[in-house]
């Protein structure tokens, strides 16, 4: 709970004037007893209604302050909570925000979303509860032990031996729940798991006809939730019963030798006895809020852990190196015996790549599914860093360079498309902010999407589905492209970007890209993007087996001339029969 309180630092005055209104709350409510014994013993007892009318109304006049007491310490409390809240999901978003691509792989997307959210607004509650009734509980009962024996020390003593065991108990219930909530939130983040794969697969399953397969999945997931939410629950459920049974012999205890002394005369008077059996009664109901309170702080403490985990997860040392200048890259690219695994995997995705690139040049990587293409160019922008071996970038290496002024100078359109919630024009400019609407326009005539966008209801203020869905796939890469091409980058890489793209349109943007002053990567399968490429890189299961322009590669590649008949066999074939 340590990250608790250094975010609590900030709203210390609030949470202290909280505790301070809870305090004059409760130290009212504590002296009320004692009033009503005395209204008991010296008004009611002598038929003295002076008395009962002055101490009634003190007790009344108490009552009112400390219901003012009250909901002024409610409103501290809702401060200090809701902005805690507020500050610990930034801090958490930002935190997840700077780590990088391998780092961001450690977690499950749908266990960020739920740290961000469900354990955040757990913490949240329960600092609210802190301010508000956490504090107040054992205040509550420990005022009421010390007031029971001012009044009489011999009834009061009965607090005093049940208490203490009652306490006991509770830590020792609330430390086995911990470890169960704890539980609970791994779950949790597994039954989010499942339905955000099936939000974001929706289409592929209603095509395979899986809706009752992954019915079956979302209920086994739900269920184990459920299982030891209920199992979690009926721990902590248990401590009610177990305190009643112990307060209520107290009370039974009370009231038989409270009779006893009143009959005698020689002991406790009536008026001591209400007002000791009324601490009894105000520690029963602290305790019993005590036994829900267990449950919310036993979640607070897995949240807690939860979010810890997180905010004291060190990025990668790549990360923080960086050279003290910020020169503009050109876009020379080099790859020196690099070598590439994924964190956590032995299996090399890379081996011994080498190549190097001028300036404004066109590369086209092909290779068979699984061959390391994007693994590649993600070395580029360190989306990762090489395992051995050197990546340059304008000669200087890039793990000495800042990542963020890297990155801002390449241009990076994904395989997988993603686009974001807003209009066409939000999507294209949101690769550059600052970008003007010819610049906008300007980009999307070189993504060849400037006459689409033109067709749509209102152009470039057309509001786009959820992920694109009212797009085609053809026009959902074309929006990326020119998303990424606003940025006037030094780099751009095109991760098997144009797959949906006709060969006409496909050529035409190709074609459009040779006016920009860019080094371009083109991650393809079409030999007809390759033709015009300055250098191909051919791979073949992590290894460069082939580099050249095409007709070296014609010449050398016996894979890539069989990857031009396979695409072109009719016309090569009918050349052949000609000669």
């Amino acid at each position: 709970m340590g990250i608790v309180f250094s975010f609590l630092k900030k709203y210390r005055v609030a949470a202290l004037a909280a505790l301070a209104m809870m305090l004059i709350e409760l130290t009212l409510e504590l002296v009320q007893p004692l009033i009503m014994s005395k209204i008991i013993d010296d008004g009611i007892q002598h038929n003295d209604l002076t008395v009962v009318w002055m101490w009634g109304g003190v007790l009344m006049g108490s009552s009112v302050i400390a219901f003012a007491a009250g909901i002024a310490s409610s409103f501290f409390a809702a401060h200090t909570s809701q902005g805690l809240g507020y500050d610990m999901r930034d801090r958490l978003y930002d935190k997840v925000q700077s780590f990088s691509y391998a780092v961001f792989n450690r977690f499950a997307a749908s266990s960020l979303i739920t740290r961000l959210t469900g354990d955040v607004t757990q913490i949240q509650d329960t600092v609210f509860m802190g301010l508000r009734f956490m504090t107040r509980v054992p205040l509550v009962v420990s005022g009421s032990i010390i007031m029971a024996l001012f009044v009489n020390v011999k009834l009061g003593l009965w607090l005093v031996l049940t208490v203490p065991a009652l306490f006991m108990f509770i830590a020792w219930i609330m430390k086995k729940a911990a470890v169960s909530f704890r539980q609970v939130q791994k779950r949790l983040d597994a039954v989010n798991g499942v339905i955000q794969e099936n939000l974001t697969g929706i289409r592929l399953i209603r095509v395979f006809v899986r809706m009752g397969h992954e019915t079956q999945r979302f209920a086994r997931s739900s269920g184990q939730l459920m299982k030891d939410t209920v199992s979690t629950l009926r721990m902590t459920e248990r401590t009610m019963p177990f305190i009643l049974i112990i307060m209520n012999a107290a009370i039974l205890a009370i009231l038989w030798f409270g009779r006893n002394d009143i009959a005698t005369g020689n002991g406790a008077s009536m008026g001591e006895v209400v007002a000791v059996l009324n601490y009894t009664l105000r520690c029963i109901g602290a305790m019993s809020a005590l036994s829900g309170l267990v449950m919310v702080l036993s979640r607070a403490r897995a949240s807690a852990g939860r979010i810890e985990e997180v905010m004291k997860t060190e990025n990668d040392a790549y990360e923080l190196q960086m050279t003290t200048g910020n020169k503009a890259v050109e876009g020379g690219v080099e790859f020196t015996d690099v070598s590439f695994s994924y964190p956590g995997s032995d299996i090399k995705v890379l081996s011994n790549i080498s190549f190097k690139v001028s300036p404004g040049e066109r590369i086209a990587i092909m290779g068979a599914t699984g061959s390391g293409k994007s693994s590649l160019v993600q070395l580029i922008p360190r989306l990762y860093e090489e395992n051995s071996g050197t990546v340059r970038v304008d000669g200087i290496e890039a793990s000495k360079l800042n990542p963020d002024h890297l990155r801002r100078s390449i241009g990076y359109v994904p395989q997988e498309v993603l686009l974001f919630s807003g209009t066409v024009r939000d999507n294209i400019a949101w690769g550059q902010e600052q970008a003007t609407m010819e610049e906008i326009r300007e980009a999307a005539r070189r993504a060849q999407i400037h006459e689409t966008i033109e067709g749509l209801p209102h152009g470039y203020d057309t509001m786009i589905g959820q992920r694109g869905v009212n797009l085609s796939g053809g026009q959902k890469q074309r929006l990326s492209i020119a998303r990424a091409l606003v940025r006037k980058p030094a780099i751009l890489i095109l991760d098997d970007s144009t797959s949906a793209l006709d060969v006409r349109t496909e050529a035409a943007l190709l074609d459009a890209l040779k006016d920009l002053s860019c080094t371009t990567f083109l991650i393809t399968q079409k030999i007809s993007s390759t033709t015009s490429a300055d250098h191909i890189l051919l791979l073949d299961d992590g290894r460069l087996i082939a580099q050249g322009d095409h007709e070296a590669l014609m010449d050398s590649s016996s894979l890539y001339r069989r990857i031009y008949e396979s695409q072109y066999g009719e016309e090569v074939q009918h050349v052949q029969s000609n000669h």
